[in-house]
């Protein structure tokens, strides 16, 4: 709730008056109610110079020059909807009125754009060799190499940045006075980063051991060599609303078999498929977990994530997939590097 009693009106009020509470605010708006707080208009300075266009003096009551079919929404509205309303009437402020009636509030759409900073923390893993992108990473880790004039690690934190994810650990340790050099404290990029130091390899899920202190509410688990823009917030949504305890992002993996397959019941022939296409879906490196989870993680243990859900599964714990449709990368060998630096610019 905002106070907006300096850009209220009367409809006695003179147009003087509404030009003056226009200019000196920053909504470039004013509300006009009546003695019960009954929205009965609105005024942008707009209005304001065709009605002195039209002979109108600077003296004159602002009732007749005012908005009295303004778009507004009620005090429960839902966010998403109010966008698409601004959005489709190009509107900046939307007022807000309850179910009498009376103005409650106003909309600033430009704020409403803004992600609201979260608590989640993202836990980025940074620590392999990428020995497979050499001689690239003999000297560079691999989520430092440079995709779109900056390291591939960079773009991802941006990427949570923009929902609101701005509580980041790094699990580090391939080279990792580079990744710490670079990014600090995460003040320069708006963001916290604090780091995990891996001795040894601890596997996707192992290093969430090394942490299990810091992680008291649901989190983001991500390898740090993908490119992606799927929208983070969503996916949080998307395992709340499941219940899930932990939550998986795939991929739909379509594989075509190069030959005419034989479809044999005992010496029999008894069809042949021409080069089948066969879909699956495969683990997109991007996953939500709870933290009553980090209790199936073993202590100062190689584990990866694949065994963690599959402990999840045994344990009949709820486990959901989240389909990723969005843009989607692993950059694990040179040709998707090199697509990766084609792709940016146009999808970043």
């Amino acid at each position: 709730m905002k106070n907006i009693d300096n850009i209220l009106l009367k409809p006695t009020s003179t147009i003087k008056e509404a030009l003056t509470v226009i200019e000196s605010g920053s909504k470039r708006i004013a509300l006009v109610v009546d003695a019960d707080r009954k929205l009965l208009g609105t005024l942008t300075d707009g209005d304001i110079r065709r009605a002195l266009l039209k002979n109108l003096s600077l003296n004159d009551f602002v009732e007749s020059i005012i908005f009295k079919t303004p778009i507004t929404c009620k005090e429960n509205y839902i966010r998403e909807e109010v966008l698409e309303l601004s959005l489709k009437n190009k509107l900046y402020q939307i007022p807000v009125i309850n179910n009498d009636g009376k103005l409650i509030d106003i909309i600033e759409v430009n704020e409403l754009l803004k992600p609201k900073n979260k608590e989640n923390r993202v836990v980025l893993m940074a620590g392999g060799f990428g020995t497979r992108l050499r001689p690239l990473t003999e000297h560079t880790p691999k989520p430092m190499l440079h995709v779109g004039n900056k390291p591939i690690l960079e773009t991802i934190i941006s990427n949570f940045k923009k929902y609101g994810f701005t509580n980041i650990i790094i699990s580090v340790s391939y080279k990792a006075k580079i990744i710490e050099n670079y990014f600090k404290d995460g003040k320069e990029f708006g963001v916290n980063i604090e780091y995990i130091h891996e001795d040894k390899r601890m596997g996707t899920a192992g290093a969430l051991s090394l942490i299990r202190n810091k992680l008291n509410d649901t989190f983001f688990v991500m390898n740090g060599d993908l490119l992606t823009n799927v929208n983070f917030e969503n996916m949080l949504e998307y395992h709340k609303s499941n219940q899930s305890k932990a939550t998986m992002g795939v991929r739909a993996y379509d594989f075509q078999v190069p030959y005419g397959v034989v479809d044999i019941k005992e010496n029999k022939i008894i069809g042949i498929t021409e080069k089948p296409i066969h879909n699956f879906y495969v683990s997109a490196g991007i996953y939500i977990l709870e933290p009553e989870v980090l209790n199936l993680i073993p202590e100062n243990t190689f584990y990866d994530m694949p065994t963690l859900f599959e402990e999840v599964i045994h344990k009949n714990l709820q486990s959901v997939s989240f389909p990723i449709s969005e843009y989607w990368l692993d950059i694990g060998q040179m040709d998707e590097f090199k697509k990766a630096n084609s792709d940016y610019h146009e999808v970043f």
